[in-house]
């Protein structure tokens, strides 16, 4: 989900948006660290992966 709060925002209405992000349900990307072994470097995957594009 995406906020949009632009320049020149009431103090209410930024203090409303604000309020409704409290309630929802974050992300925990903790949960996930150490997850997947990789057999190579990941730089030498991410240049395989960007000299496919060329």
């Amino acid at each position: 989900m995406v906020t949009i709060i632009k320049k020149g925002t009431k103090k209410e209405d930024f203090d409303r948006k604000l309020s409704g992000l409290k309630n929802m349900k974050r992300f925990d990307a903790h949960k996930y660290c150490g997850i997947i072994t990789l057999k190579e470097d990941p730089l030498a995957i991410q240049k395989k992966m960007r000299d496919e594009w060329e």
